[in-house]
């Protein structure tokens, strides 16, 4: 009976240290476990709050991307405007050049109601004319096309009258009908004229 007890006691002993065996390779699996759970969740925590800068800064990026859109479409509608005003007012200063003629023209009128001196106000109406032209070509750039016996060029002269002459060598501008004029180089109206063609 001794001897039972005996091994039932060591079989009991020997399940015992087992099982502490046991627990203590349990232990360390475990707490490896629960490592790996704390390691994830930072990294999780470290990602989430990266996410959370990279969304803050794309908030940004769309702030900056719509306030400049906005000020180009700014830009654009200040330049629309400014171009109408250009387009609007580029006049005046022709018109502020030719008011001082304008009144000289008034006070020749009124001057004529008053006098039958015709020489006088031809006179004072070519001067106010040579004023015009002297304004317009100093100020302006204004050419007059007005001469004549000069080869016909059809970027200068509208050909309005023909006459054909066996002295003439080549087509040649005979009489001017109407002065044309050209700015800064450029024909803004042909001159009518009359020209000279050769028979052949």
């Amino acid at each position: 009976m001794s001897k039972k007890k005996n091994e039932e006691e060591i079989k009991e002993e020997v399940v015992a240290e087992s099982m502490d065996d046991i627990k203590t390779e349990e232990a360390p699996c475990e707490n490896k476990e629960e490592a790996k759970a704390d390691e994830r969740d930072e990294k999780i925590s470290s990602l989430e709050e990266k996410l959370e800068e990279k969304e803050k800064e794309v908030n940004e990026l769309k702030d900056k991307l719509i306030r400049n859109q906005a000020d180009t479409e700014n830009y654009k509608k200040r330049l629309i405007k400014e171009k109408e005003e250009a387009v609007k007012y580029a006049n005046t200063a022709l018109i502020k050049d030719l008011l001082g003629p304008l009144d000289d023209f008034s006070r020749a009128l009124e001057a004529a109601k008053n006098s039958d001196n015709v020489e006088a106000i031809r006179e004072g109406v070519s001067m106010i004319e040579d004023r015009i032209y002297t304004l317009l070509k100093t100020n302006w750039g204004l050419e007059i096309i007005d001469e004549a016996n000069v080869p016909f060029n059809p970027n200068e002269h509208e050909a309005c009258m023909m006459e054909v002459s066996d002295d003439a060598k080549e087509e040649t501008v005979q009489l001017i009908l109407q002065k044309g004029y050209k700015v800064n180089g450029r024909v803004v109206r042909s001159a009518k004229v009359k020209v000279l063609k050769s028979a052949d």
